[in-house]
């Protein structure tokens, strides 16, 4: 497929960008990173406002303003390909890895969250074998890093209410859950971080209904909990969000594959500041914001003390 020409974002967002990037020269952020979700590539005709064939050509933009941009790592929230009408696994694959050799143009990390739809044709096994995260285990769909200072932790929601994980799409889309196992091992890990922490996940956290985790109550009592997480940054819900519970950010990345055209397309960069505060900085489409949980006033001190040195565990 031809490549589109590269465009940089519409003239409102970069303003927005200018506007949040303006203290950068006074204190650059502790760690820079790379956002974008929700990608559904596929060779299937558009479906509503869904272009799935455009994906490849819009990620490839986001990689090449990742790759100028020098972020320190690049995530996606999940929903990283989709499938035909009729379901294919050895076509599914060949989504998956057509995707993946485009965001492998990233020069840095690269990670990946799980998200319902890849899985529809797949095991998660057979997801990470072709979509591996830089410097973890095999197979782990849950994990922690850590750079610049903070910790990142990926949660894995693609559970069904018995727990059990989804696989080659024996689920319903709405019964996304974070299995026990999971949440004993987010609360030790939360519990054993000397570092404030950032939280991925593809379903959301934030509320109830369909496109949340119907378990959703009792992670964030584990984030809660531990008074160090500073935000929660998830996917799957295309038109992007923002709200706070209980001292918590919890943000939602607009959708790559909404819209046609390559102005169409959504992701962002997003830094945290010394002082914790976080800016999101939209690029086309992708929503500007800056926020700052309620334990960042106490956990930054913190942060100044703890080597910036990126280390990544299972």
């Amino acid at each position: 497929m031809k490549r589109r020409p590269l465009f940089v974002a519409p003239l409102a967002a970069l303003a927005a960008l200018a506007a949040l990037a303006a203290p950068a020269a006074q204190a650059p952020p502790l760690v820079r990173f790379g956002v974008v979700t929700d990608l559904h590539y596929a060779d299937i005709d558009p479906i509503g406002a869904r272009t799935y064939r455009e994906s490849d050509d819009k990620l490839a933009e986001c990689v090449q303003v990742m790759n100028a941009k020098d972020v320190t790592f690049l995530i996606e929230l999940g929903d990283f390909k989709d499938q035909d009408k009729t379901p294919d696994e050895t076509r599914t694959l060949g989504y998956l890895q057509k995707i993946e050799s485009v965001f492998a143009g990233f020069k840095g990390p690269r990670y990946h969250v799980i998200g319902n739809h890849d899985t529809d044709s797949l095991s998660k096994t057979q997801y990470l074998a072709a979509a591996p995260n830089a410097g973890i285990v095999p197979n782990a769909t849950r994990y922690t890093f850590v750079s610049g200072g903070v910790r990142f932790v990926v949660l894995d929601a693609s559970h069904k209410a018995d727990g059990t994980d989804y696989d080659h799409g024996n689920f319903e889309w709405s019964d996304s859950n974070v299995d026990a196992p999971q949440i004993e091992w987010l609360a030790k890990t939360l519990a054993a971080s000397r570092e404030p922490v950032i939280v991925f996940v593809h379903q959301q956290l934030d509320g109830t209904g369909a496109y949340y985790v119907k378990n959703a109550p009792q992670v964030r009592e584990a984030l809660e909990k531990s008074g160090n997480v500073i935000a929660v940054l998830q996917g799957h819900r295309h038109e992007g969000g923002f709200s706070t519970i209980n001292g918590i950010p919890y943000f939602t990345f607009r959708g790559l594959i909404e819209g046609a055209g390559p102005w169409n397309s959504a992701y962002s960069i997003v830094d945290v500041m010394p002082d914790l505060s976080i800016r999101v900085l939209g690029y086309r489409q992708a929503a500007s914001r800056q926020f700052r949980a309620a334990a960042a006033a106490r956990l930054s001190p913190v942060v100044s003390r703890l080597s910036p040195v990126a280390s990544r565990l299972p």
